[in-house]
């Protein structure tokens, strides 16, 4: 069943002409594409909206007024009860591969989109709505969140965002005080999410998987529009595209490698055109180094393991380069050629992670110049960390203060099950900081700008969403925001924040929340 098959469902929000209203300034580009790229549709009503937290800073950089979001008409657009002036919500077509299996339709189940706005830079962002109530690709689904999982989004795409990582953003979240049934029944809310655009590998599969190569075409004329403007001066635009967003990924899984991230559910769906981090489900923060870790209790074969990801991201990156091979192949003329093509593109992407994770892990470790050996180095010390339980921001961010001063060494030891495992390599890596010419000080702000002191550590961010869910205190959710908003910057008063779960508190499993 295409959207324009289905009819308009909700519709019950009123449309706001009142002169003090909240002023989005909506532009509703997307919109403006054909009729099977969405479904027309309102967000659904809630019982009692309730605002937990809007982001000031990112409100004004988007051209919002905070005070007008926090108030009753702001309130209310942020939860689905009003439609904004100027905007023309709609829910978003797409496919995807979940866990390597194709779903021709998912689309937007519990999503609206209300419209672009331009930020103060000339940035154009999506505003959506998630958790806004069901749609024509629901699929049965209640179209509901819940509070827990909209927290959790808000803090660890907050955290990603202070860490330089590209990433769709919190601009509010919403409690419905409606109830939702999951396992066990929960407590309703609404995220306002902001992206650079909500277009996905899954949006050009489900035109690919149509045989819509008029869609294809005009879904990819959109994208290299909005982001990659340059491409369309290229001798073939589409292999311009295709070549940006591997790019652009490349470095971006790179980034998450680098953190310790782990995304959890990496989809095609989850796999976003802009090259921004998108759907914070069952993500988390790794902290014993261990390449095998997962987190995600619906990744039952670990397929988005932390060492899995590269490997993953090229996967989907493959099925892009499928979805576009009939305009790519309308370019060149030829079938075979634009296979050719494609192949060529994708042969990019192990280089270009490469190149930007070694370039990553050389700042980790105080080394501006690129020498033979230094990947040895690096994969010794992870080797060694992997073998010793090591904490994986913790050594890194220790390793910072023992460039500086070679006392510093026991406290970077101490994390080591063996600590002569830390030690023994430690004399190499001296060896190899004396060739640089580095000055110390320069070195250790390269060195503190790459490992962060602070990453929403899973039992921290738990601890945050029960009192939420179970006391409603916002308090620790309020905390944690704080914290991971400045990661780079010590602040001994936070210790616990630095600190890994101990046995009992440690977090092993996480949830998407659907």
């Amino acid at each position: 069943m295409s959207s324009q098959d289905v009819p308009e469902i909700g519709g019950s929000a009123v449309s706001d002409s009142d002169p003090l209203a909240v002023r989005f300034n909506f532009l509703n580009t997307y919109a403006r594409l054909p009729k099977r790229f969405y479904a027309r549709v309102n967000p659904t009503l809630v019982a009692i909206p309730s605002l937990v937290k809007i982001n000031v800073e990112l409100a004004r950089y988007l051209g919002l007024d905070p005070d007008a979001l926090k108030s009753t008409q702001g309130v209310e657009i942020l939860a689905g009860n009003r439609v904004a002036e100027g905007s023309e919500p709609l829910a978003m077509a797409y496919a995807g591969h979940q866990f390597g299996h194709f779903v021709p339709q998912l689309g937007d189940g519990r999503a609206n989109l209300l419209g672009e706005v331009i930020a103060v830079n000339g940035v154009r962002y999506d505003v959506q709505l998630k958790g806004s109530g069901r749609t024509p690709f629901s699929r049965g689904g209640d179209g509901r969140a819940v509070l827990g999982p909209v927290l959790r989004e808000y803090i660890v795409s907050e955290a990603m965002a202070a860490l330089g990582v590209p990433s769709t953003r919190a601009l509010a979240a919403v409690t419905t005080g409606e109830r939702v049934y999951r396992e066990t029944i929960l407590p309703g809310a609404v995220l306002t999410r902001v992206a650079a655009s909500h277009l996905r590998v899954g949006t050009f599969q489900y035109f690919a998987a149509k045989g819509d190569t008029e869609g294809t075409r005009q879904l990819a004329d959109y994208a290299i529009a909005r982001h990659y403007p340059g491409a369309s001066q290229a001798k073939q635009p589409y292999r311009a595209l295709l070549d940006g967003v591997i790019a652009r990924q490349s470095n971006l899984v790179a980034q998450w490698m680098l953190l310790g991230f782990i995304h959890g559910v990496m989809n095609t769906d989850n796999t976003s055109i802009s090259g921004e981090t998108i759907d914070y489900g069952p993500c988390a923060f790794m902290e014993a180094y261990d390449p095998a870790t997962v987190f995600s209790s619906i990744d039952q074969q670990g397929r988005y393991a932390y060492a899995n990801q590269p490997r993953a991201m090229l996967w989907n990156l493959t099925r892009l380069a499928e979805a576009l091979l009939p305009v790519m192949a309308e370019e060149v003329g030829d079938d075979e050629a634009a296979l050719e093509s494609a192949k060529e593109a994708l042969s990019a992407f192990d280089p270009q992670y490469e190149a930007a994770r070694s370039a990553g892990l050389r700042r980790k470790l105080g080394l501006l110049t690129e020498r033979q050996g230094d990947a040895a180095l690096v994969e010794d010390l992870l080797e060694r960390m992997a073998s010793n339980h090591a904490d994986f921001t913790l050594t890194f961010r220790r390793l910072c203060d023992a460039a500086a001063d070679p006392l510093a060494d026991r406290e970077v030891s101490k994390l080591f099950d063996n600590p002569f495992a830390y030690d023994s390599w430690a004399a190499g890596w001296r060896r190899r900081l004396e060739e640089e010419s580095i000055a110390l000080q320069s070195r250790t702000e390269m060195m503190r700008m790459a490992s962060p002191a602070f990453i929403p550590r899973n039992h921290l961010v738990e601890e945050a969403l029960s009192a939420a869910t179970e006391g409603q205190d916002f308090q620790p959710f309020e905390d944690i925001v704080n914290v991971v908003s400045r990661p780079y910057k010590d602040r001994s008063e936070l210790l616990r924040y630095a600190t890994p779960a101990s046995p009992d508190e440690y977090v092993s499993h996480t949830f998407c929340g659907t």
